[in-house]
């Protein structure tokens, strides 16, 4: 191997008047810019789509001929000012809707995966498309918000299949410099590099620099010749190794991540943990916290919470990443030295009450225990979330743990398809493009005639059939099968069939194989002379998940079958260049998780906003999106004890939609051969599904509910050397330690049967206060309907007004109520911890009822 004696980054030499293209093509803004995309396919169409839409890579390839040609080309320069002129345009913006922030706070948004663009493969599904999407809608948007991620040398697998169905995978090496990304320099020119400390050892890491619009994404990389080859490889690959490399990528995305933030002069506010990779943040921000202001380990924790928001994304206990002590031991040890605590102490932050000594150390607890707001991602999943951490707050029912719900969405402008956007800004102007939120201009979708409408979704399908048919051409080339086998791809699908896609991460929970439950029934549907049906499937497993390899060889397995053969497709090596021709051109997006299961799900939002309709079960966002004007829901939402049965049930139930809705519908043509019945259901579903699942409305109440208040709570107690963090942190503590010590004696009402739903009740209630005082405590009675089982089923708590003390000392409170509900109703009482600088009243283990 002839190594090198020193190495250099060479860059395309641009003619003096293209020299902006380089600033295009390093603001990944282009990516949801259509004409500025068409601008680098302009340059070299071809070139263009064997870089993966990559216009550095295009730039440092086209040749130097074909860059002096384009240079003296007076429509590609018109074309080049115009793009530049809107990049310019767009980073010199206002913030819009009112998203402006004041002062110089900044939010730090930290996930283990960022999906962009095909372009910069460093994420592995909808997660990373998920952060992606939040750091593009924060910049339309303005929000002062930066993010922190990793840069995988290898990235997240290249998947293949081999003759018997079975996934194979490659991680081709990710060249840097030929991506829209470039090193962070100091003043001299010198990459800013931060440290974080291993066993035994100091980790350098690099840091990167991905500018998405207006909002900067700074990437860790520690594929450096100072580290050992074993700490080179914590940036290798994403969501691969054993828990060993997964504690270490967590080290340095948490930690690390803090410290390039500091290393660029960047100071957060607020902490966004989307998902508990990024958890061992909050040890950073303690120990900064307690160098700074001197603070001790639990006013600094106090401190930081007020600041630090959790995002969890997962519905299943065993979707959490967790480590057995003796890792914790390994490497946070010193840590435990550093912040003055304990062993167990350190523990129990990522641990349930009651833990035994091998309890694995769960990351998404550490984030709930250090952060001061948390939510899921949908309203079902919140409600699931609610119930799995229940326990972390014993005493509190489920419906009161403190973990909210803010639905996922999707930006819109990476999403939906060119020829849909010039036919919304047709009839409804430009403006749903900065504002896709605007229900009343999602109305004016009625507006456009069928015809058009149908014209525009037809080219779409078309345009997917080619697709898949030159990817599956390409597929059988790799196997290395016949050219007859390869040339008759050519029969493979119809343009004019209803088009089902089913594309996304396979996994046993998402049930990839109900519609092969019954292959004659299936077939009987898909091959029916006058109204044909086809269906794509895509999607990656684990490469660790056996289970879901299997499902793929079993699918493939299916497609072989003659009469299953030109219906039927699986498209290797999903991403987002293949997700947005299926979510562009498909008719319906078929989703079947089991109920609970899935946390939110986004590829279907996608389809909706290009035209398509949802058919899925009653899951993740389709819960709150569904009405049966809008598309087809599979079951009610039960949960069955046996999976397989259930799975049967769901299978006819689905085998039923297609046959006696779907594909009626679909068929049903009128003289002009539109669907109009149809095309009705398309704009009633975007109209419905659009301005409420996009990321503009989900981006403004992460502000409004979450970002906000936390930059006040932790501004508030950040001042004066952090004073009130102190104090509250003191109160803290005091009330910990007195509440054993308090009791509720008794409550009076005067309540009676045959009330109504107008009658006044006083309520009144005694309490033992111990070594606390009045201002210490919210007392509450909860009143209402009571079930069968003899529970208040749906209460209303209400806070009960100091009254004074009696004779013996016992605090009274009282309050004047009405029961919301009639029927048979119950009443109790509680008390709760109050102070002004709380972010919730429910505390783990501090409530106490009567």
């Amino acid at each position: 191997m002839l190594r090198p004696f020193r190495t250099l980054n060479v860059v395309p030499s641009l003619p003096e008047r293209l020299k902006p293209l380089s600033e295009i093509a390093y603001n990944v803004w282009w990516s949801w810019h259509r004409d500025a995309v068409d601008l680098f396919r302009r340059l070299d169409p071809d070139l263009f789509e064997t870089t993966r839409h990559n216009p550095v890579e295009t730039l440092g390839r086209v040749s130097q001929e074909r860059l002096d040609e384009v240079s003296q080309d007076e429509g590609f320069l018109s074309h080049l000012d115009r793009v530049y002129s809107e990049l310019q345009d767009y980073m010199n913006g206002a913030p819009v809707l009112g998203a402006e922030r004041g002062g110089q706070h900044v939010i730090a948004y930290f996930s283990m995966e960022y999906g962009l663009t095909e372009a910069m493969p460093i994420y592995s599904g909808g997660l990373g498309v998920l952060s992606g999407d939040h750091l593009k809608t924060a910049s339309d948007m303005g929000l002062p918000l930066v993010g922190v991620g990793m840069l995988y040398q290898e990235g997240y697998f290249r998947q293949y299949l081999n003759a018997d169905g079975w996934q194979q995978e490659t991680y081709p090496i990710n060249d840097f410099h030929n991506m829209p990304i470039r090193l962070e320099r100091d003043a001299d020119g010198a990459p800013v590099t931060i440290s974080v400390s291993y066993p035994g050892r100091e980790v350098i890491a690099r840091i990167w620099r991905v500018q998405v619009g207006r909002v900067p994404l700074y990437l860790l990389d520690t594929n450096l010749e100072g580290n050992s080859p074993e700490d080179r490889q914590i940036t290798s690959k994403l969501y691969a190794g054993d828990r060993d490399m997964r504690i270490r990528q967590e080290i340095l995305l948490g930690i690390g991540g803090m410290r390039a933030l500091q290393a660029v002069g960047i100071a957060p506010t607020v902490c966004h943990m989307n998902e508990g990779h990024s958890a061992f943040l909050g040890l950073e921000r303690i120990r900064i916290a307690m160098e700074r202001h001197g603070l001790t380990f639990d006013e600094a924790r106090v401190l930081t919470a007020a600041g630090n928001v959790f995002t969890t994304h997962t519905s299943v206990p065993a979707g959490i990443d967790l480590f057995p002590p003796y890792l914790v031991d390994r490497y946070l040890s010193e840590w435990m030295r550093t912040l003055g605590i304990s062993r167990d102490r350190f523990l129990e932050l990522g641990r349930p009450p009651q833990a035994h000594a091998e309890e694995p150390f769960s990351m998404a607890v550490l984030a709930l225990r250090l952060s001061s707001r948390a939510n899921g991602v949908s309203t079902l999943h919140g409600q699931i979330a609610r119930e799995m951490w229940q326990g972390l707050w014993p005493g509190t029912p489920a419906t009161e743990v403190p973990i909210g719900s803010i639905t996922n969405g999707v930006h819109h402008l990476t999403w939906i398809s060119q020829d849909m956007a010039n036919l919304l800004v047709r009839y409804m102007g430009p403006r749903w493009r900065s504002d896709p939120a605007n229900e009343q201009l999602w109305e004016r979708v009625a507006r456009i005639p069928d015809e058009e409408l149908w014209q525009t979704h037809e080219r779409r399908r078309e345009r997917l059939v080619g697709v898949t048919r030159r990817q599956m051409m390409a597929q059988l080339a790799r196997r290395g099968a016949s050219q007859s086998e390869i040339m008759a791809v050519s029969e493979v699908l119809d343009p004019k069939a209803l088009t089902i896609g089913f594309a996304r991460r396979f996994a046993t929970y998402k049930r990839a194989l109900l519609l092969f439950h019954d292959l004659d029934r299936l077939s009987h549907i898909l091959n029916q002379a006058d109204r044909p049906v086809q269906i794509i499937f895509a999607g990656k497993a684990h490469p660790e998940d056996n289970p879901a390899k299997e499902l793929i060889r079993t699918l493939v397995h299916a497609c072989r079958r003659a009469d299953l053969r030109n219906r039927i497709v699986f498209l290797e090596d999903y991403d987002m260049a293949l997700a947005r021709y299926l979510v562009q051109g498909v008719d319906v997006w078929l989703n079947t998780p089991r109920h609970g299961q899935e946390a939110s799900g986004t590829s279907g939002m996608k389809a909706c906003m290009n035209g398509a309709i949802h058919l899925s079960t009653y899951d993740g966002w389709w819960y709150e999106g569904y009405t049966p004007e809008i598309g087809w829901r599979i079951g009610h939402g039960e949960t069955y004890e046996d999976d397989a049965y259930g799975d049967e049930v769901e299978a006819n139930a689905l085998y039923d939609l297609l046959d006696k809705d779907v594909v009626p519908l679909f068929y049903d043509r009128g003289n002009n051969g539109v669907p109009h019945g149809w095309v009705a259901l398309i704009k009633r579903s975007m109209a419905s599904v659009s301005p409420r699942f996009n990321t503009q409305r989900m981006l403004q109440e992460y502000a409004e509910q979450f970002y906000d208040p936390a930059v006040a709570q932790y501004a508030h107690l950040d001042a004066d050397g952090a004073r009130a963090a102190r104090e509250l942190a003191e109160w803290q503590q005091r009330v910990s330690q007195a509440w054993p010590g308090i009791r509720l004696v008794d409550i009076e009402s005067s309540a009676r049967d045959g009330l109504t739903v107008r009658d006044e009740v006083e309520f009144r209630a005694r309490v033992h206060l111990g070594a606390l005082s009045p201002e210490d405590v919210a007392v509450q009675v909860c009143l209402g309907r009571t079930s069968a089982q003899g529970a208040i089923a749906e209460y209303e708590a209400i806070d009960m007004a100091f009254q004074g003390m009696d004779e013996g000392g016992h605090a009274l409170f009282g309050v004047s109520a009405r029961f919301a509900k009639s029927g048979l109703s119950g009443f109790t009482a509680r008390v709760l911890p109050r102070h002004d600088h709380l972010a919730t009243q429910h505390l783990p283990g501090l409530v106490l009822w009567a």
